[in-house]
């Protein structure tokens, strides 16, 4: 990024740009109107359609277009979009203003103006620290070059306003019949005619009054001409300069516009909820456009133009508002790559191929929704026909399947920061495995991890975002692509954890991935996992390494977490895999068999969700307690281990468990502490040999010898 002072100039990228006219957002302070200027030769314009601003929001030639207000990061922009390169060859300068409304630019905090590449990148940053009576400013200018263009910082400002700008720029200030508010509505017209042989576009006039209900109608819709003169519309209906309504307290409003799809803009500095909804033929309540407490407020929702009747707004709030409706081509572009900011409602614009959305939100003052919707533009008319693409409480961090455009993407909720960017879907090649053992992608997809050091286990991190409610999966495969198991659960181990691959030495494993967002991989030395000698405390899943004879492990709950947690047993060479213990939603400890197999390492799988703290420790086999001799019975809660002394016999299994008294087992566990044989899986009487036995269950059981 180039810092740049007023007077100095920069390069800019060849492509298309980006610019904000931007201030910080304090209630009280006044707002500021951006606008573009294209000059010829003798730094004037051609025509009235050479001033670019909110009410004439796009230019014949396409080159350059208003785009809007945007609030992120407690900042207001006002956007413009550039395509130099497209710019006709008679315009030698296009000049970035501003008018100040309500105040003078003195009063104006943080005022700025910043340049912006496609890729989201800030070509050009310039300051402005030494406004004070202005009502209107030359910011910067973009100017030809050698066959590039450059930018300057002009800073120049006019106590005039906008009025006295424009005129130095060629432009006679037509005053209205009606006044508009804050909202200057000016007509434009050349003082000299437009060069031979073009066709002077007409020059608007001021709105007329309504008479059903003292409200001003919509400005004449002015003519957008190409090269030839015909008259040509928007891509998802007809351009019209955006009207715009200011007042005070609760008020009923209507414009008359062309029938479709609009964006409704509300705007105001006060505090309170602000409420805005469409009414339907009978005046009622048909669609919440804005609903806010957000001070102050900037928003942009959808709504839709009656075929037969005018568009009636209700807005419902204390203190001063402002709403501007705008065409579609106002939305904001989002574009691959590009990371767009906000906060509250939103429209933005996507034209690009199917990607994958990238979202994040803060979660507001107060766990807020966060929803965000995309519409197709043939269906736009009927607004409920929207696919959802997020729809979450509270902090956000996640990735959402975007559809090929064109489609018009609505941030409908989300009282706090939010940002949306548009990623590329990856393509895997799984045929080689990364320099650096770190595999990344999104959405569901199937891909080969190739083992760093053969024959021997290795650690896997990953971090895989699920894409739904429904919590990812991850499934591995054979040789032949069947199913080999479900690997992995969004659920049971959470988004972000560490578990072993390649425990039986295979030189390279298949994944199949499902219901994920944006995901990542990391294959490390087995040697990185935390080796278990004691107690190791720990939230989410986790892999630990145990090296030593067979063992008890308790685990417990260290929070309040309601989630799964449960611990397993693994090995190598044999891969094999077994349950150590389960828990319920108590903080209460429990207990199973470490197994530990006579050539191989053992590895200590917790699996938890993100949010599940828990604490696992080694502990003797003496600990067990035992059965035989003079003890007929023994008890305990959940999963636990028991030491049978005396010879094989006959024992009653009880358990007390409201939901499922019945799911009990028992097994049979071998000098390693494996589970060899399933004695029973009900409660009752069952042959029970000596030696450890695992008892698995959720509430009180009790193992009692007969006779």
């Amino acid at each position: 990024m180039t810092h740049i002072t007023k007077g100095a100039n920069a390069p800019v990228p060849a492509g298309p740009l980006r610019v904000a006219v931007g201030r910080a957002a304090v209630p009280g302070t006044p707002s500021v109107d951006a606008s573009a200027l294209l000059l010829d030769a003798t730094g004037r314009v051609r025509g009235d359609a050479d001033l670019v601003f909110h009410n004439q929001p796009l230019h014949p030639s396409g080159a350059v277009r208003h785009a809007g207000v945007g609030r992120a990061d407690g900042q207001f922009a006002e956007w413009l979009e550039l395509d130099l390169p497209n710019v006709e060859a008679s315009v030698q300068r296009v000049v970035i203003a501003g008018s100040c409304d309500g105040g003078t630019f003195g009063q104006v905090p943080g005022l700025y103006l910043q340049v912006v590449a496609y890729d989201g990148t800030i070509a050009v940053h310039y300051e402005v620290a030494d406004a004070s009576t202005e009502t209107a400013f030359v910011l910067g200018e973009f100017y030809r070059r050698d066959g590039a263009w450059r930018f300057r910082a002009v800073g120049q400002g006019y106590d005039s306003g906008l009025a006295g700008l424009a005129t130095d720029f060629g432009i006679e200030v037509a005053q209205p019949a009606v006044p508009r508010g804050p909202v200057v509505n000016t007509g434009v017209s050349k003082v000299a005619g437009p060069p031979a042989g073009t066709t002077p576009a007409p020059t608007p006039s001021a709105p007329a009054a309504s008479a059903s209900s003292g409200a001003p109608a919509a400005p004449p819709v002015p003519a957008v001409r190409g090269a030839n003169g015909s008259k040509s519309a928007g891509p998802f209906g007809p351009e019209f300069r955006p009207w715009t309504r200011s007042g005070r307290g609760d008020r009923e409003i209507s414009v008359k516009l062309p029938a479709g799809p609009v964006i409704v803009e509300g705007e105001h500095d006060g505090e309170g909820l602000f409420c805005v909804d469409t009414l339907d033929a009978e005046k009622k309540p048909d669609r919440l456009v804005h609903n806010s407490a957000l001070s102050p407020y900037l928003g942009r929702s959808l709504a839709v133009v009656p075929e037969d009747r005018r568009l009636r707004l209700r807005v419902q709030f204390e203190g001063a508002w402002k709403i501007t409706v705008r065409p579609l081509s106002a939305a904001r572009p989002l574009a691959t790559g590009e990371e767009v900011r906000g906060t509250g409602p939103e429209v933005l614009r996507w034209d690009g191929p199917a990607a994958d959305l990238e979202g994040w939100f803060d979660g507001g003052r107060n766990s807020e929704l966060f929803c965000v919707e995309s519409h197709e533009p043939d269906r736009l008319t009927a607004l409920h026909n929207s696919r959802l693409l997020f729809n979450e409480i509270g902090r956000v961090d996640k990735t959402a399947p975007l559809p090929r455009g064109p489609v018009f993407v609505a941030v409908t909720n989300g009282e706090g920061d939010w940002r949306l960017r548009a990623a590329p879907i990856p393509v895997l090649d799984g045929s080689a495995a990364p320099a650096d053992s770190v595999y990344k992608g999104r959405r569901d997809t199937t891909v080969t991890l190739v083992n760093p050091r053969p024959g021997h286990p290795a650690l896997l991190e990953y971090d895989i975002r699920n894409a739904d409610d429904q919590g990812h999966t991850v499934t591995l495969l054979d040789e032949y692509g069947d199913c080999d198991g479900e690997w992995l659960n969004g659920f049971r181990q959470g988004e972000r954890g560490s578990d072993a691959l390649f425990t039986t030495g295979r030189q390279q494993r298949t994944l199949q991935i499902r219901r994920a967002g944006k995901w990542r991989l990391r294959l490390l030395p087995i040697e990185e996992a935390p080796l278990l000698k004691g107690p190791l405390e720990g939230t989410g899943s986790a892999l630990l390494r145990y090296q030593g004879p067979p063992t008890l492990l308790t685990l417990s709950r260290t929070t309040e977490e309601a989630g799964h947690l449960a611990a397993h047993a693994l090995n190598h060479p044999r891969g094999q895999r077994t349950l150590i213990a389960d828990t319920d939603t108590r903080r209460r400890p429990v207990v199973g068999p470490l197994w530990v197999a006579p050539e191989g390492s053992c590895f200590v799988r917790v699996q938890a969700g993100d949010k599940v703290g828990w604490r696992v420790e080694p502990v003797p086999l003496d600990e067990a307690p035992e059965i035989g001799g003079r003890t007929k019975r023994v008890t305990g809660r959940g999963f636990g281990v028991v030491r049978h002394t005396g010879p094989e016999t006959e024992m009653l299994l009880t358990h007390d468990y409201d939901m499922l008294p019945d799911l009990i087992h028992l097994f049979e566990l071998d000098e390693n502490l494996f589970p060899v044989r399933h004695i029973g899986r009900s409660r009752g009487a069952h042959r029970v040999p000596s030696g450890f036995l695992q008892v698995r269950g959720f509430g009180e059981w009790g193992l009692e010898r007969r006779g």
